[in-house]
C-alpha cells in the first residue's frame, strides 16, 4: 500500500496514511471523508541509497529483472 499525505479542510490538520487503491481514507482527527491529497515529498538522499539496497534484494529474491545495471546488482 502506498503512503499518502492528506489535508483535512474540516479540522485543518495534515496526516500521512497507508491507503489501498480501493479505500476511501477518513481523517484520523475528525473522521471527515473530504480529505485533499497533498503532493508527497521524496525521500532524502541518504534514505534513497538504503531503499535502493532493499529494492535490489527484493528483486533478487523474487527473481525478476530489475532496472539496475550489472554493477549495481553486485552491491
Amino acid at each position: 500500500m502506498p503512503l499518502y499525505n492528506y489535508h483535512c479542510p474540516d479540522c485543518d490538520k495534515d496526516s500521512e496514511m497507508l491507503v489501498g487503491v480501493s479505500e476511501t481514507p477518513a481523517c484520523p482527527s475528525c473522521g471527515s471523508l473530504r480529505l485533499e491529497q497533498l503532493v508527497s515529498r521524496i525521500a532524502p538522499e541518504g534514505k534513497l541509497k538504503a531503499a535502493a539496497k532493499v529494492w535490489r534484494a527484493q528483486a533478487a529474491r523474487e527473481g525478476h529483472a530489475s532496472n539496475f545495471s550489472a554493477a549495481e546488482r553486485k552491491r
